[in-house]
Parts: C-alpha cells; structure tokens; sequence
C-alpha cells in the first residue's frame, strides 16, 4: 500500500530530497546553498514540500512580492510523476500564495515542457508572453505564464 502524500512546509531538513529531486529533474540545477537560503534566510519566499513517511518526493516554491507569487521551481521526483503529486504541489503553491496576500501568480516555463504547461493551463495559468533564449543550458525560449485573480 503507497503512502499518503502530504504537503508541507519546506524546511532545512528537507534540502537532501530537494536537491536529489532538483538533480534528477533539472540541467542546471540550484545548489544544496541557495534551498537552504530560500528555505531559512529569504523573507520572500515561500516553500512546500511533497513527502510520503519520510521521503520528499516533489517540492514546490514561489517568491512573494508585493501582490505577486513568482513560481521559482516546482518539480516531482521521476518515480512519483503521473501520481497526482504535481497537482497536489500546485494547489498547496496557490493556496500559500493566498494565504500572502497575492493577487496573481506568474512563471516561467521550457516551451518545450508540454507536461509542465498541461499542469499550468488545467490551474488557470495563461501564456503572456515569451522570453527569448530564457534557459542557459541550450538556450531555450522561456513562456512567461500568468493566473490572475487568485
């Protein structure tokens, strides 16, 4: 029998399932240093954690400012994906981008991460507009996405 997913707040004890997570799900991926930061130091920014018993299996986090949550990163562990853990993380985001205060929410996204945008788009996401060679690893063009009226 599969455990429950819970979501809960990112803390530092969570950092060594982030970063694996991050590893396996990211070219270039944030260090161990900068979650501790988000997770400890930046007053700006809020992080969840997926966990199953003990095991973080996907983590989500967003910089609030002003009236606005900007989606850092979200990701799911390969084992976990396709398990509902993804929209589990997005309604836990959102849900704390309220709870802040934000009207809006925004994100960047790979246009070529059509599993990202279906999850995005299914949470009211919209496209806005594109950056142009956003991702430093190949260059890729970045699709900025808003949800409005949160």
């Amino acid at each position: 029998m599969e455990e429950e997913v819970r979501i809960v707040p990112m803390t530092k004890d969570h950092v060594d399932g982030v970063i694996e997570i991050e590893q396996l799900s990211f070219a270039t991926p944030w260090s161990k240093e900068a979650f501790e930061m988000e997770a400890t130091m930046n007053k700006c920014a809020v992080y969840i954690a997926a966990v199953t018993g003990n095991r973080v299996v996907g983590y989500g986090g967003f910089w609030s400012i002003v009236d606005e949550a900007h989606i850092t990163n979200i990701a799911v562990h390969p084992d976990y994906r396709g398990k509902g853990v993804g929209n589990a993380l997005m309604r836990g985001l959102i849900e704390a981008a309220r709870a802040r205060g934000a009207a809006a929410m925004t994100l960047e996204v790979r246009d070529s991460n059509a599993a990202a945008q279906h999850l995005y788009l299914k949470y009211g996401f919209e496209v806005y507009g594109k950056r142009r060679g956003y991702y430093q690893d190949n260059g890729e063009d970045a699709l900025i996405m808003w949800k409005y009226d949160l």
